[in-house]
């Protein structure tokens, strides 16, 4: 950066009448209309429709094709690793190119597939292609598509405007199974199916269109917020790197071991326990992400991060000891909280530590860490449970054990302008600010 491009950067700022926080805060800042949109895309994406929708069709579908479980259920596999390898690749182009011409497409392209399983055949290979497309463009609908552009209308409030983007995707996971359990009840799967492609569509495509829009910058300014970041070499040769992803795929590991087999650890307690459990879970995950997004703008993030893991860790062993119904609602809330807190912090500390250069693609392979970690955590569970002959409360117990490990790799991270000091240049903390950037 040429030093007289700074003093351009910085002379803008000093015009302007209104520090960072002021200007956020205010509910006629535009940024909020994009934090909206965003609400509404996230909550229609693959990120609320394929997890949280995929086993109330596991009866439908054997009941038509005679399909085994173990089949169907392997197209969630496909589609899980499928997100895994792609969203590197996503974040790569959402960094290189306007994300609203990433997104839009890709929010087409998986409605119609959505839409598409209303026609499904008897060919099982015709279900996992359709769930192979629907992991390929998933997360250019998802939180991972939106984050870059709510990241550059906010600084002092980006903690929040993330958790308000994010809840999106809890709303979704409690609004669109029962949207599907309806439409399955009263029209058959295959209306299902067509019904969430319509509903991906109409909700997320219009919001995004109209509203998803990074914030504009002037030519002087934008020159040098181009540069505010890291590359994506620069950042693997960081060390914040490889503690912040090693440490989302040991939380991975531990929080979805234990969603996985949550149903079956309550079941001793009843039928109604499972999903008591999980819909506190939901419920409780929201509320996590709106009272982490409000604490990471006022504390250091890691150790918001290293409480919140800390809490992941005291609801599994509160589920290891849990003896009645009551208990291990408890204990699926405390977990429901903990998780959602999690997910608003990864994005918020690559912003930080990185800059928006290439956060698309940095919090793209933040997916493949947990994606990694989600996949191995449920199967050594089911190791253990075979193992043990069940789950033991010391089974369940060693679970939070890489979470805790992933707690304590949080106090490794340094402050952030240590971070950006450690870089072979600095990167000015006024250019990571939308007060930096003019209409």
């Amino acid at each position: 950066m040429q030093p007289g491009s700074r003093r351009k950067a910085i002379s803008v700022t000093s015009a302007l009448p209104m520090k960072d926080g002021e200007l956020e805060s205010s509910l006629s800042y535009p940024g909020w209309k994009v934090v909206l949109a965003a609400f509404f895309g996230v909550m229609v994406s693959f990120a609320a429709v394929v997890p949280y929708t995929f086993s109330l069709f596991l009866a439908p579908l054997h009941a038509a094709f005679g399909w085994k479980r173990e089949g169907i259920s392997l197209a969630f596999g496909i589609t899980a690793m499928t997100i895994a390898v792609c969203s590197p690749g996503i974040g790569h182009l959402l960094d290189r190119f306007p994300p609203r011409r990433i997104i839009l497409p890709a929010i087409v392209l998986f409605s119609l597939g959505l839409a598409s399983l209303s026609l499904l055949t008897a060919r099982l290979i015709h279900f996992y292609a359709i769930y192979l497309l629907l992991g390929v463009v998933g997360n250019a609908t998802a939180q991972l598509a939106y984050s870059r552009t709510v990241s550059t209308w906010f600084s002092s409030k980006r903690g929040l405007a993330f958790a308000l983007m994010l809840t999106g995707g809890g709303v979704g996971s409690i609004l669109l199974p029962m949207l599907t359990h309806f439409m399955i009840t009263a029209y058959g799967w295959r209306s299902a199916y067509l019904a969430l492609g319509v509903a991906a569509l109409v909700v997320g495509f219009p919001l995004t269109a109209l509203f998803v829009r990074e914030r504009p910058a002037g030519k002087a300014v934008a020159r040098d917020q181009a540069v505010a970041g890291m590359s994506f070499a620069q950042a693997m040769r960081s060390p914040v790197i490889w503690v912040l992803f090693p440490s989302v795929l040991l939380y991975a590991f531990s929080a979805n071991g234990a969603i996985a087999h949550l149903s079956a650890i309550l079941a001793g307690f009843g039928a109604a326990s499972g999903a008591a459990a999980l819909s506190a879970m939901g419920a409780a995950g929201i509320f996590g992400r709106l009272v982490t997004g409000y604490l990471l703008d006022r504390f250091f993030a890691p150790r918001i991060s290293f409480v919140m893991l800390l809490l992941v860790c005291g609801a599994l062993w509160m589920l290891a000891h849990a003896h009645t119904t009551g208990a291990g609602v408890a204990a699926a809330a405390v977990l429901g909280f903990g998780m959602g807190s999690e997910v608003d912090v990864t994005p918020y500390l690559l912003a930080r530590y990185c800059g928006l250069k290439s956060l698309s693609v940095l919090y793209g392979c933040s997916w493949t860490a947990y994606a990694l970690g989600a996949a191995i955590g449920p199967v050594m569970v089911g190791k253990g449970f075979d193992a043990w002959g069940g789950y033991t409360a010391g089974l369940v117990e060693l679970l939070a054990v890489p979470c805790l490990i992933a707690a304590g790799l949080t106090l490794l991270l340094p402050a952030y302008s240590s971070a950006h000091k450690s870089l072979p240049y600095a990167v000015p903390e006024v250019l990571m600010s939308p007060s930096a950037i003019v209409e």
